[in-house]
């Protein structure tokens, strides 16, 4: 008997067969509920109507010149969503707007050609909707006419090619949580995962590089804008606009509500803070600032949510370092808190400086302290790795060291301790690259980051260079711990620059992509183009579009009723 699967896969190859069994037999409707597009059906038209109005999309249509040429790139339901409205918007700012996408409904199961070619169909009906306004493009339906061309896709450049395959190599360890991937064994889990995105990335690569190298030079978009850019196909979109030397905005979203973060030619999750820093670390730091960062802290430390921070990741109250001391039998011994990531973070990815990733830095520091019996290790599991499905940092330390010695303590995930009450008696801090380092630092613990993070060479931790010079630092630090406490001028430093990570890094911007369509609510396209739009959001669409940030002006602050209806409102969403 011939199987369903088998039916499909024979299809698939067939021109028109899976087209029409979606037209016919499914009635031009989703072909699957993770690939469904109703409420975004229903807004096109509205969204075109009310960007049609803008005086900006007037003036372009009426002297034919756009502001600038934009290729708008993305794939997955929910970023295709989300990118629609955004194209539709700049177009209502008067650029001509092209928006590649690929229809795909997940990244990590390969799908026949016959349900590819459903989607395809049914997200080319749905986005044709917005073509008043902007220039939909399917991808796939590019990468099928170059693939069929006589010499076309037969490879990358050698310098694309190794950027495609190391961005291959973190959707494995993304997708699975883990850091060490066997990429060539395909009857494993980690390396079918790794083949199909290396496939799937180079292929994107490959399109994206012949269309593009073929347009006419009046055609080139002026600025590629993709979401992330450090996974998945919008990774390979970057990756490549970068290798064309085409200007390429990559941007995300963090916890805060109401807030972009994005940056030019560079992978926005890098999060490199340093042009943001060298601008503003001289600029006076003001009380009213002070408070502000100070209110934040203490919200974290009190395990509740603060004004338009939607993440909660403590929730375990502080009960005091003195009784976290007890119920831990720690004695006077230097305490050294090891602060971990969640394996296989995205912000922990790439951002090795001396081992070869975060896994490793966890086994060499945990055996450094095995036979350290002059100080005590609390081993901090982060409290994310709850909603996480990968393997945890407690598997990892019980593999390293299977009889954990007395002096060190595995704090784990869903343990009932508050991770700001350790800081609170820690004479050290370790970590990869974790916010709470800066936060160690902010309450004048000496901090060892082995990682790339933000907050790295800011001037308030220690930042080794090699395995020998950490190990090094390590010592001297936990032979005279209080020598290395932050001195009054760090202090002023960390909290000044923590100010500027969560208030002046991301930018005002009108939609999230959590709650997206609550948001339009409040923010339609006409009031975002509307006087108001313009003053709170003005700047920051420059800035998608190509125009360097100004770092010497702070962003405008999103109004909020109070922060007590705030803070309702996201514990409704927690």
């Amino acid at each position: 008997m011939i199987s369903k699967a088998s039916v499909k896969r024979v299809l698939g190859d067939i021109p028109l067969t899976a087209e029409a069994y979606w037209l016919i037999r499914q009635g031009g409707k989703p072909p699957s509920k993770s690939f469904s597009f109703d409420r975004l059906e229903k807004s096109l038209p509205d969204w075109c109507k009310q960007a049609q109005q803008s005086a900006a999309y007037s003036q372009a249509a009426g002297t034919g010149a756009a502001s600038r040429k934009i290729l708008v790139f993305c794939t997955l339901r929910y970023w295709i969503n989300y990118c629609s409205l955004l194209c539709i918007a700049l177009s209502g700012l008067g650029h001509q707007v092209t928006f590649a996408y690929l229809p795909y409904a997940n990244w990590w199961s390969k799908k026949t050609r016959f349900n590819i070619r459903r989607q395809n169909a049914y997200a080319r009906k749905v986005l044709k909707l917005a073509s008043p306004c902007i220039q939909p493009v399917s991808l796939y339906d590019l990468e099928n006419q170059i693939a069929g061309k006589a010499n076309s896709m037969i490879g990358l450049p050698p310098a694309l090619e190794e950027s495609i395959r190391d961005l291959s190599l973190r959707d494995a360890q993304y997708t699975l949580q883990v850091e060490e991937i066997d990429m060539e064994d395909v009857e494993s889990e980690s390396g079918r995962l790794y083949q199909l995105r290396l496939a799937r990335n180079r292929r994107t690569a490959q399109t994206i590089c012949e269309w593009l190298r073929n347009l006419d030079s009046d055609q080139r978009p002026d600025i590629v804008i993709t979401p992330n850019g450090s996974i998945l196909e919008m990774g390979a979109a970057f990756q490549t606009a970068r290798y064309l030397g085409i200007p390429t905005t990559t941007f995300e979203f963090g916890e805060q509500r109401g807030r972009i973060w994005f940056d030019l030619n560079r992978e926005v999750m890098i999060q490199n803070t340093d042009d943001m820093w060298n601008a503003r670390k001289n600029t006076p730091f003001t009380d009213q600032q002070k408070e502000r960062v100070g209110d934040l802290y203490a919200s974290r430390q009190n395990a509740s949510l603060w004004n338009n921070f939607s993440r909660l990741w403590q929730d375990q109250p502080g009960q005091g370092g003195d009784d976290t001391r007890k119920d831990l039998n720690l004695d006077e011994r230097p305490l050294v808190l090891l602060a971990a990531n969640v394996i296989g973070d995205s912000l922990t990815l790439g951002r090795q400086v001396f081992s070869r990733n975060m896994t490793e830095w966890l086994e060499r520091s945990t055996r450094q302290f095995a036979d350290r019996k002059d100080a005590q290790l609390i081993i901090r599991v982060h409290p994310g790795e709850k909603y996480t499905q990968g393997p945890s940092v407690a598997d990892l330390v019980r593999r390293t060291l299977p009889e954990i010695p007395e002096h060190i303590r595995l704090i784990e995930a869903d343990a009932k301790v508050n991770t700001y009450d350790l800081i609170e008696i820690a004479d050290l801090g370790l970590v990869y690259t974790t916010t709470v380092g800066m936060e160690m630092a902010m309450s004048g613990i000496p901090v060892i980051a082995a990682g790339r993070t933000h907050y790295r060479g800011k001037g308030f931790t220690l930042d080794p260079d090699s395995w020998q010079d950490y190990l090094d630092t390590l010592d001297k630090v936990l032979d005279s711990p209080a020598d290395f406490a932050l001195s009054n001028e760090q202090l002023r430093q960390v909290w000044h620059y923590a100010y500027c990570f969560f208030f002046e890094y991301p930018c005002p911007f009108p939609w999230h992509l959590r709650d997206f369509w609550d948001e339009i609510e409040k923010w339609d396209i006409e009031k975002v183009l509307g006087a108001e739009g313009r003053a709170m959001f003005g700047d920051v669409f420059r800035y998608l579009t190509g125009e360097q940030r100004d770092w010497s002006k702070p962003p405008a602050l999103i109004p909020f009723t109070s922060v007590e209806q705030e803070i309702s409102v996201m514990n409704n969403q927690v």
